[in-house]
């Protein structure tokens, strides 16, 4: 019997011997652009804060703030992906991370909400091109049979910086200004980039395709009207408006739009021939699913922390960490269950999980033990370890490696848009609930207040201590306003993963597909 040939390695010597040193830069590189959001989220109530401690945004200041990242980001990834393969994947991560440094700056100087929004919307852009080239070439630097380790390794990653961002920024936010959040990612950056040129090789697909400029006019132009007509609908706390309606509606119009002309077109951004496999799709579903309840949750949460229960940005960091700590702890151990189980089981129980926790959230109120919210954040953090490492090496795996770019941006454009519609719709049923529950007690403060008293937590506890005696009562029915508000936002986000469970119970399979 003649014993077959080893595999030929794919992957040049040189760089095999250095693959996990380059997976250590690749992960300081993504772990720089989940750092800033995760920061950013125990910073939320700062910002929020009148000058001079904050810059007085409002909740849909904030909801702005937040998605002019992940609006930009997600509208941009693939095209960003595409130029990667074409003029190499090192080039761009270099780029990516100078626009996204630059932007942080800008940012952390910011003089109102809107030019926070703005430079956001620059530090999106940069991270655009640096999370695409991340996953891809981590795929050329890895042979075939170590790729779900690395995978998993890099999925940790994202433990990682939701464990430092919140404690980071609870210590920054302690002894310095609120931009002092974004200005900490500077240094990281120049890190980062010295490494990579050091260390990482480049790459590129021998059959790029080309770039859709139409394609990204009317998938950006689609979702910015769809997220602003969701956000203004929750400000108003009334989606019957014709101005929300007509927005909403001209934003499904250039997504649809978006859609026939990637069908039609030689060089679409999205080939849309890859979501006939049912498998490929599922895995898509449940990132975009999950990413749409946690990031509606994380949110209120941080509300929950500091305004409802007093605590400070750094002691929400802390109470974050055990959401941290499990995906560290079961992210790279997620594919063992995966080899026993397979991705259906292990994905299914994942998602379960996370809609368990998050219907737990409708427990809470203002007085619960605190290790009971440390539970809850374990338990999610230990659902979302055992989603995204099993979906992302089934997305990964499906596409040839020389279109890695291409299925990290699909992977991770399906990521922020169901983050940002997470925020927008979750934060719009937050708002709308909020203010239903306290406008009838707005009567005390003076009629051209009770608007702005109505945003939010935030808005209606400043406007209470500038009330005398009144204020005590109005900020007590404020805490109950907001605990029912979570309590209705995290069943939905709950009923959204039970849809994400049911994607992948059905259409995963029951062990990683083989590919070639």
């Amino acid at each position: 019997m003649i014993a077959s040939a080893p595999p030929v390695p794919r992957i040049p010597e040189a760089v095999h011997r250095r693959r996990w040193a380059i997976l250590g830069v690749l992960m300081l590189s993504l772990l720089i652009i989940v750092l800033d959001n995760s920061i950013l989220n125990v910073a939320v109530k700062t910002i929020s804060t009148p000058a001079p401690t904050g810059l007085g945004a409002t909740q849909s200041e904030l909801e702005w703030a937040i998605n002019a990242y992940t609006l930009v980001f997600a509208g941009l990834l693939f095209s960003a992906g595409l130029l990667g393969d074409r003029l190499g994947r090192k080039k761009i991560l270099l780029g990516g991370l100078a626009v996204f440094g630059i932007g942080s700056a800008l940012a952390a100087f910011a003089g109102s909400p809107g030019e926070l929004t703005a430079f956001r919307a620059v530090m999106g852009l940069g991270a655009a091109f640096v999370m695409p080239a991340t996953l891809a070439v981590l795929m050329n630097v890895f042979e075939r049979d170590e790729q779900p380790k690395a995978i998993g390794i890099w999925a940790g990653g994202v433990g990682l910086a939701i464990a430092i961002g919140p404690i980071t920024g609870g210590i920054l936010l302690d002894h310095f200004w609120w931009g002092s959040v974004f200005l900490i990612n500077v240094p990281i950056v120049l890190i980062a980039v010295a490494l990579m040129i050091w260390l990482v090789p480049d790459s590129r697909d021998p059959d790029p395709g080309r770039v859709d400029p139409v394609g990204v006019v009317l998938s950006v132009a689609g979702l910015v009207l769809l997220v602003y007509g969701i956000i203004w609908g929750g400000e108003l706390a009334d989606f019957t408006d014709l101005t929300v309606v007509s927005t909403i509606a001209a934003g499904l119009a250039f997504l649809v739009a978006f859609v026939v002309f990637e069908k039609r077109s030689d060089h679409p951004s999205i080939d849309v021939g890859y979501f006939r496999d049912k498998v490929f799709s599922a895995a898509i579903a449940a990132i975009a699913l999950v990413f749409f309840a946690l990031m509606g949750v994380t949110f209120f949460s941080v509300f929950y922390t500091q305004s409802v229960r007093g605590y400070s940005p750094l002691e929400t960091g802390l109470l974050l960490l055990p959401l941290a700590v499990a995906q560290l702890l079961f992210a790279p151990r997620a594919r063992l269950l995966v080899d026993r189980f397979g991705n259906r089981a292990t994905t299914t129980a994942g998602m379960a999980l996370v809609a368990a926790t998050l219907a737990a959230f409708a427990t809470l109120d203002a007085d619960t033990p605190i290790w009971i919210l440390e539970v809850i954040f374990f338990l999610m953090g230990t659902g979302m370890a055992h989603i995204m490492t099993p979906v992302s090496v089934v997305i990964m795996q499906t596409l040839p490696r020389e279109k890695a770019g291409s299925a990290s941006a699909l992977s991770n454009t399906f990521r922020q848009v169901g983050g940002a519609l997470g925020i927008a719709v979750l934060g719009s049923v937050l708002s709308t609930a909020y203010r239903s529950s306290i406008e009838d007690d707005l009567t005390a403060v003076p009629p051209g207040l009770r608007h702005t008293a109505g945003e939010s937590i935030e808005s209606t506890l400043a406007v209470a201590a500038k009330l005398g005696p009144q204020a005590g009562p109005l900020a007590d029915r404020a805490d109950d306003a907001f605990l029912h508000a979570m309590h209705v936002t995290a069943l939905g986000g709950a009923a959204v993963a039970v849809v994400g469970a049911v994607v992948v119970a059905l259409f995963l399979p029951g062990r990683t597909p083989e590919r070639s």
